[in-house]
């Protein structure tokens, strides 16, 4: 499984088009408290649509309480001090689940949580005076990465609700 790891977000529209990627995707989606936001918030709500009531999310208190509840040999961080890009982790030789580490958008994860692990940092390559991206666009950005690596499992790769022949069958007049 993915799981997609939110550490102390800020901006309820940020969280809420995260939701709308993991609902999607089939990710799970863990939010590291404190919150920047109620999740009752109505930009939330607006971002996320109508996916957050599929969506599969989990609230963890502190670091300490989402680590002991998830335990994994390996976290993968999304951060501007990574030195590798995303497609330079080979995910699919991954054994178990994978996690994506993702920062509030001030200031992104503990540094001392990072410094732990700093071989599995990683940041999406731009410009030089670039900061950083929108936390759901690198959110959405490493989840399809991982995701490619392992082939989509699960995924659809055709319209589902109309139909797979939908713009074929589409009478244009």
């Amino acid at each position: 499984m993915l799981h997609v790891v939110l550490y102390e977000p800020e901006i309820p529209q940020n969280t809420g088009n995260i939701i709308r990627t993991c609902m999607a995707t089939g990710s799970r989606l863990h939010l590291i408290e404190p919150l920047g936001f109620s999740l009752d918030e109505k930009h939330l709500r607006r971002s996320g649509m109508d996916y957050i009531k599929d969506a599969d999310i989990h609230i963890h208190k502190n670091w300490d309480a989402f680590v002991a509840e998830n335990p994994c040999e390996h976290y993968y961080f999304m951060t501007r001090y990574g030195k590798k890009a995303p497609s330079e982790f080979d995910f699919a030789k991954e054994e178990g689940d994978v996690y994506l580490v993702l920062g509030k958008e001030s200031t992104g994860v503990d540094k001392k949580i990072l410094k732990g692990h700093l071989d599995t940092c990683m940041r999406l390559p731009m410009v030089a005076n670039a900061r950083s991206l929108n936390l759901s666009n690198c959110a959405a950005i490493i989840v399809y990465e991982v995701l490619r690596q392992l082939d989509y499992p699960g995924l659809s790769t055709h319209e589902e609700l109309k139909g797979e022949d939908w713009l074929e069958n589409l009478k244009v007049d």
